[in-house]
């Protein structure tokens, strides 16, 4: 029986154990690259004509339109693509999940416990997961890993986020911005659903409902001001480990990612930047478009999770969601688009921006949403974020407007200069049965 058993394990997480076993991270980058007639959209919304890109070793040395490639470069000549800084991800739980509870084995992203701010996601991060080839494919070079909820209910504080490129052997690798964001999910205050057909009873839950979420803030700012207290004392006998963890949201390199979507509990967000002089980071905001100015007015930036959604109530434009994210830019609003839906994993999010771009967005502004908007928040923006000198070439190359679903193929990914590799199980599949019944489908130019 127990061979039997092990048989099917092996049976079913197959596909996870031997997903690609033939795609792996590209070797450091030496030489001299140039990437040449391209237009190039660099992230702050200029955009070049006919530029060239010199890449040095991992670093970006040159961009322009009046620079020759030097004697010594690697030419790709990109001439009629579409050229962008690597798209981020900024809320994903890519390499901490992989096939649900189908095999429990594959999945880390949780804890035991209500506070568990020295849990680090990082950890668990596993490079083999399958779907990471697939967001490289899309454009997706860089990705901030979370922690999430365990099965049992809402954690107040799951733990600490890692921003990770997507080419690397293990975690160590994967690293690019350590640890830099906490996590508090804002309890609920309100009671969804249930007795709404009967005023009476609805009243009561609604009213219980926000009775117990402001609770439960409660217990997360007495958790923050006992840390505090313990960090403000130098003599202190014994070492907490949860109030250790928080040194670097009193510290400031550190920024505490408060998940929520109503105005209510935004407000609350902006009350734990005022009692505690956190770097606040709203994740969600469903509702931001309400308190646009109240948000710049406290350099609060805002990270969409998902705008192919119906509004947060039934009184908002049903396509109010996708309004969204021009309303904050015209408030001033420093915001990145995400894409948490999980049956697509992430891979969505460029066409998450391209709805924005239908609904009053630019498509430079847009883009932005998805790479120099999400580095400014993460504070990588030195070295990521846009296609400028001095910066890590993490850079993507595009038949069409990566923005389009009908037109977007990405031909060319490069990672802090490496040329990556950008097959996956889903195009191997499509290869193998090409072959097979002898089908010639347009593929991408090839580097």
């Amino acid at each position: 029986m127990k061979h039997i058993f092990l048989f099917l394990i092996m049976l079913f997480s197959g596909s996870v154990i031997m997903a690609q076993p033939d795609i792996y991270p590209a070797p450091e980058n030496k030489g001299v690259i140039a990437l040449t007639n391209a237009t190039i959209h660099v992230g702050n919304g200029t955009v070049i004509e006919n530029g060239t890109i010199i890449i040095n070793g991992s670093k970006i040395e040159k961009v322009g339109s009046d620079i020759q490639a030097p004697s010594n470069a690697k030419v790709y000549d990109v001439k009629g693509k579409q050229v962008y800084p690597g798209l981020i991800s900024p809320i994903s739980i890519i390499g901490l999940k992989d096939v649900g509870g189908a095999v429990p084995g594959t999945n880390d992203f949780s804890e035991l416990g209500d506070i568990n701010p020295s849990i680090r996601s990082i950890v668990a991060y596993n490079t083999d997961n399958h779907v990471i080839n697939v967001l490289r494919t899309n454009g997706i070079l860089l990705a901030n890993v979370i922690p999430q909820n365990d099965g049992g209910g809402r954690m107040l504080i799951p733990g600490t986020s890692t921003v990770v490129q997507l080419d690397a052997w293990n975690w160590e690798d994967a690293a690019y911005k350590m640890d830099g964001q906490m996590h508090l999910n804002m309890p609920s205050l309100s009671q969804r659903g249930g007795g709404r057909f009967f005023f009476a009873q609805a009243q009561a839950s609604q009213g219980n409902a926000a009775a117990n979420g402001l609770k439960r803030v409660e217990e997360a700012k007495d958790f923050f001001r006992q840390a505090k207290a313990y960090l403000e004392k130098h003599s202190n006998t014994q070492t907490n480990l949860k109030f250790e963890a928080t040194k670097g949201l009193f510290d400031k390199s550190q920024s505490l990612f408060v998940h929520c979507d109503n105005v209510k509990e935004m407000l609350l967000a902006i009350d734990f930047k005022k009692e505690f002089g956190f770097n606040v980071v709203i994740v969600g905001g469903a509702d931001s478009w309400q308190i646009g100015s109240l948000l710049k007015e406290n350099g609060i930036p805002v990270i969409l999770n998902q705008m192919h959604a119906l509004p947060e109530t039934t009184d908002d434009d049903v396509d109010q969601p996708f309004k969204t994210p021009a309303m904050l830019q015209k408030a001033g609003v420093l915001f990145a688009i995400g894409d948490v839906d999980g049956t697509t994993r992430g891979r969505n999010l460029m066409y998450n921006a391209g709805t924005a771009a239908a609904y009053g967005l630019t498509k430079e502004e847009a883009i932005s949403a998805l790479t120099l908007n999400p580095a400014k928040i993460f504070r990588i923006d030195d070295r990521t974020g846009t296609i400028e000198a001095g910066k890590d070439a993490n850079i993507v190359v595009s038949e069409g407007d990566i923005l389009n679903m009908e037109e977007s193929i990405v031909e060319l990914a490069f990672i802090q200069g490496r040329k990556i590799n950008l097959e996956n199980k889903q195009s191997q599949l499509s290869e193998r049965y090409q072959h097979k019944f002898n089908i010639k489908l347009k593929e991408p130019a090839k580097y």
